[in-house]
C-alpha cells in the first residue's frame, strides 16, 4: 500500500523499492500513486540523488549503476560470475532484503548474490552491516546512516573476502539479527559449502552468532557441494532461491523444516 504523502521516509522507501522492482520510475506515476504534488516528488528524487541512491532522468529516475570494479574490467571469469543468473540473483536479493527491518544488524558473506542483497538493503537506513567482504563495504561507503563493520584479515582477491586469524578472531566477537549466506554449493545432507577453508572458518563463526540464518542461492547451487563445509544444513532457518528451481530440488530442505522461498 502506498504511504501517506506527508511521510517522507515512507515515500522514499516506496520510491526505492519501485526502482528495484521495475528499473525506473516516472514523476507523474509517483504523483498519482502517492497522491503527492510534482514539486514534492521532484524534491524527493533530488534528495535521494544527493544521497547517491538513484540517478534522476528527464521525467523520472533510474537506479544507480552497480559499483564497477576497475581491476576486473578485462577479467572474463569475474565477468562471467557476475552475469551468471543475474536476474535470478536480483529477485533473490529483493526477497532477502524484505526480511530486514530498520535497527537490525545484518551479516553477509561474500559472493555475487549477497552483493545484490546489500544493494537492495540500500532502501533502509539505521541498520548495521557486518561483513568479511571488502566490496560490500565499498557499496555502502557513502552511506552515513548505515554502520558498516568489516572483520579485517588477509584479502582473497577472487571475491574481495577477508580471511585468516584476524578475520576469525573478529567474527568471534560479532553478533547479528540475521545473516545472509552465499554459497558455492548447498546440499540437504552435505551442508553449505565453499571453495576456501579459511573463508569457511570465518563464516562458520558469523553463522553461529546470527539469530536468523538465511541461505541465498540460485537453483544451480542446490544439490551440489564444494570442498569445505561452511555449516550443516540443519543450522539454517530459511533458503531463498529462484523460481526456476524444481520442486524435487527443494523437497529435501523442506523435509528438514527449512522455510523455502522461490523468488
Amino acid at each position: 500500500m502506498p504511504p501517506k504523502t506527508d511521510n517522507l521516509v515512507a515515500r522514499h522507501e516506496f520510491i526505492l523499492r519501485r526502482l528495484q522492482e521495475t528499473g525506473n520510475v516516472a514523476v507523474e506515476e509517483l504523483c498519482a500513486t502517492l497522491g503527492a504534488s510534482i514539486a514534492t516528488i521532484r524534491r524527493d528524487l533530488e534528495d535521494l540523488e544527493n544521497r547517491s541512491l538513484l540517478r534522476r532522468t528527464r521525467g523520472g529516475a533510474v537506479p544507480i549503476g552497480p559499483l564497477f570494479y576497475e581491476p576486473f574490467r578485462h577479467d572474463t571469469s569475474f565477468q562471467d560470475r557476475v552475469s551468471s543468473f543475474a536476474e535470478e540473483k536480483r529477485r533473490i536479493a529483493l526477497a532477502a532484503a524484505a526480511l530486514v527491518s530498520t535497527g537490525q544488524t545484518v551479516a553477509l558473506s561474500g559472493g555475487t548474490t549477497t552483493t545484490e542483497v546489500v544493494r537492495c538493503l540500500k532502501v533502509l537506513s539505521d541498520i548495521s552491516i557486518i561483513t568479511n567482504t571488502v566490496n560490500v563495504a565499498m557499496e555502502l561507503s557513502n552511506r552515513k546512516d548505515i554502520e558498516v563493520i568489516v572483520t579485517g584479515g588477509h584479502l582473497r582477491g577472487s571475491w574481495f573476502t577477508l580471511v585468516g586469524p584476524l578475520a576469525t578472531a573478529a567474527a568471534e566477537m560479532l553478533f547479528s539479527d540475521i545473516m545472509f549466506i552465499g554459497v558455492d554449493g548447498i546440499d540437504a545432507k552435505k551442508g553449505l559449502t565453499c571453495t576456501n577453508p579459511a573463508e569457511a572458518e570465518v563464516l562458520r563463526k558469523l553463522v553461529q552468532h546470527a539469530k536468523l540464518k538465511v541461505a541465498v542461492a540460485d537453483h544451480s547451487k542446490l544439490g551440489t557441494a564444494s570442498k569445505y563445509l561452511l555449516c550443516p544444513t540443519k543450522e539454517i532457518d530459511q533458503l531463498i532461491t529462484d523460481s526456476g528451481v524444481r520442486a524435487s530440488a527443494i523437497a529435501p530442505f523442506e523435509k528438514l523444516g527449512i522455510s523455502v522461498t522461490r523468488a
